[in-house]
């Protein structure tokens, strides 16, 4: 009998050659109308007119009090975040109760309300109209149309993310390490500095710098609960919306450009983090 060739077959899992350069190019080109050209037209409307006008509009004074203030806000909201996930995340992690599920759903809460639902709960419960509203203008503390309930809406509105990034990490690790921390007659504080967050350092790291993005960018509850008084409670988005009502192009897009740089310095530490921690981060992709 003669040799014949024996047909050649392609994995279940591998496409096609012309279907795979169509699905690249449609994810190329998705990529490219809905990211890549929105940023290429902020930074050219932001500069269209010059380094030097784009500059000056980001130096008055109202343009450095909501640049500030966005960054005062953020850097309140993802300190606080952190503290709460990593409480959240030992406490669902370490400890069997009635109701895990639940705390879990509650903490994903922020995910699938509308941040101006949440904008208007915050001014329903602590406007002056509401009984602990009232009385905390009476005494000098306003918490609606202040930066108190700036950082209330903000930190509502990521606070998951840290604890989401760290729950499926510390389910993985499991208990075993801190157990036997404690049965070695290490302390409870020392248990979780020197077991626990080593472990987690990556993962904290990682759901800190998606809270910080989510910080400086949030436009919905804090519109709502600022009042959006120009050079107090006017964040870098309000004042970009501010700008843009008032056909201030340059100015709003300059502003918009340098929170877009922000949000880029950002995403680049984030992939710098996935490239250069991969396999710590693996769990968290598994997830």
């Amino acid at each position: 009998m003669s040799d014949t060739a024996l047909p050649t077959f392609r994995a279940a899992t591998e496409e096609a050659p012309l279907l795979r350069i169509v699905l690249i190019a449609v994810v190329v080109a998705g990529l490219a109308v809905l990211v890549f050209a929105p940023l290429a037209v902020v930074f050219a409307e932001a500069l269209k007119d010059g380094w030097l006008a784009a500059a000056q509009s980001l130096g008055n004074r109202d343009a450095r009090s909501a640049i500030r203030l966005t960054l005062m806000i953020t850097a309140v909201a993802v300190p606080a975040n952190a503290a709460f996930g990593i409480a959240a995340a030992w406490f669902i992690t370490k400890f069997d109760f009635r109701g895990k599920a639940f705390l879990i759903t509650l903490i994903d809460l922020p995910f699938s309300v509308s941040p101006v639902v949440a904008g208007l709960c915050i001014v329903l419960l602590f406007g002056a109209n509401s009984a602990i509203g009232g009385w905390l203008v009476a005494h000098g503390w306003p918490i609606v149309f202040a930066i108190p309930g700036i950082v209330l809406a903000t930190i509502f509105v990521t606070f998951p993310f840290v604890a989401r990034e760290l729950i499926p990490v510390m389910i993985e690790q499991g208990r075993d390490e801190e157990e036997a921390a404690l049965t070695l007659g290490a302390s409870g504080w020392r248990t979780f500095r020197t077991v626990t967050l080593p472990n987690i350092r990556w993962a904290l790291l990682y759901g800190t710098l998606l809270c910080t993005a989510r910080a400086m960018g949030e436009f919905g509850a804090v519109a709502v609960v600022s009042g959006k008084i120009r050079g107090q409670t006017a964040t870098m988005p309000i004042t970009i919306e501010m700008l843009y009502n008032e056909y201030l192009s340059v100015a709003a897009f300059s502003m918009a450009a340098l929170l877009t740089a922000l949000a880029l310095v950002t995403l680049l530490l984030k992939t710098l983090l996935e490239v250069t921690h991969a396999d710590q981060l693996a769990a968290i992709r598994r997830h």
